[in-house]
């Protein structure tokens, strides 16, 4: 890092780069939104999503300091100190989730594609590897201004989308929050969606070299979380204005920019998604390029800058593959349930007791392997 950490990047970047990771496996598509929140009805749904911007704020703050503690930038160091010799049953979940993302968002971009030119939807998904793998050549501050600005336009776009849902389909939003009851079990919903999100987290650890002081990894903690959900929380509220048809829409977001009429907004829209497509891979992918550029720093060898891209394109072509043959909604149904409940057990348990006891009790004695 060159000079003094400007207050962006010590407050909000690590918040936007976690957003970049989170929302491409998250909402960008709204199925994610219908599995975990819409069964308990439009207010239980936001009471859903404000529990897991809490557990997701609780586990960014502890995280970012144990990080800035123990200078572990990326997740093999980092669950070194928290598992020890445990630390490879996150990596192999951790690569079990990332292939889920990547399929989702393969199969997101071959819907976007097709919708927009006709265009068979393998290009799509090719498209969107090429350029995922064409921004991991290049290094980490390049990385985080692409996200930065990425994430900017997409809360423009957000913006305009849920305003212009109120104004075109408000009545309808406004009627089903009114008639529709609270149903289910919103707290374990938010719970649920949190602890699959959470394993994303360790993707952001690369930036957090910018944080010098534990009140930096706090703040910027607590402020990720409601940065992470805040374009859910505005695409949820749009959904509402049609509650009960949008459950049987594989892909939300295609439904209801077509129930707006407008062609130019629906381009600008799906160049955010497809943008967010590429946020998230870069910072899911960058992680494990982190990871292994750790590994050589340790033989005391760099890097090949050609592995970068290589070991990108080879994990999304698999996850391509695994779309196609297990299905998208299968694919969030199933996979992202099962292993929310590892990543509670194997990363947020353990930090959250024995992480924040060290950092409590012991922060001079911790350090990276």
């Amino acid at each position: 890092m060159s000079g003094p950490a400007t207050w962006f990047q010590r407050y909000l970047l690590p918040g936007f780069v976690f957003q970049a990771a989170v929302i491409a496996g998250g909402y960008a598509t709204g199925r994610e939104l219908v599995e975990f929140f819409l069964p308990a009805g439009p207010w239980g749904g936001l009471l859903a999503m404000l529990v897991s911007m809490l557990v997701w704020s609780a586990v960014l703050m502890a995280s970012f300091e144990l990080a800035r503690v123990a200078r572990a930038y990326d997740y093999r160091s980092f669950f070194k100190v928290l598992l020890g010799r445990g630390w490879f049953v996150f990596e192999i979940g951790y690569f079990l989730l990332m292939i889920i993302i990547l399929a989702v968002m393969g199969a997101a971009a071959g819907e976007i594609v097709y919708s927009l030119f006709d265009l068979p939807r393998l290009v799509g998904s090719l498209g969107m590897i090429a350029a995922t793998g064409a921004m991991l050549v290049f290094n980490s501050a390049v990385i985080e201004r692409f996200l930065t600005i990425s994430v900017g336009y997409l809360y423009l776009v957000y913006a305009v989308f849920v305003v212009w849902s109120v104004v075109a389909f408000g009545d309808r939003i406004e009627a089903n929050f009114a008639s529709e009851p609270v149903t289910g079990n919103w707290v374990k919903a938010g719970v649920t969606y949190a602890g699959y999100n959470v394993a994303t987290i360790p993707a952001v650890l690369f930036c957090i070299r910018h944080l010098a002081h534990r009140r930096e990894a706090l703040v910027a903690g607590a402020l990720a979380g409601p940065l992470g959900m805040l374009p859910g929380v505005v695409f949820y509220i749009a959904m509402m204005g049609y509650y009960h048809e949008i459950g049987a829409e594989a892909l939300p977001s295609a439904f209801l920019l077509a129930k707006l009429q407008a062609p130019w907004f629906e381009w600008a829209f799906q160049v955010a998604v497809m943008l967010t497509l590429v946020d998230t891979g870069v910072a899911l992918l960058h992680a494990i390029n982190e990871r292994v550029a750790k590994s050589y720093e340790e033989r005391q060898r760099p890097m090949p800058r050609e592995l970068r891209p290589a070991i990108a394109v080879g994990v999304m072509l698999a996850a391509v593959y695994a779309a196609s043959a297990v299905g998208l909604v299968d694919l969030i149904a199933k996979g992202y349930g099962t292993l929310t409940w590892v990543f509670l057990a194997v990363y947020v348990l353990p930090l959250m007791t024995w992480g924040v006891w060290l950092l409590w009790r012991r922060p001079h004695r911790i350090s990276a392997a």
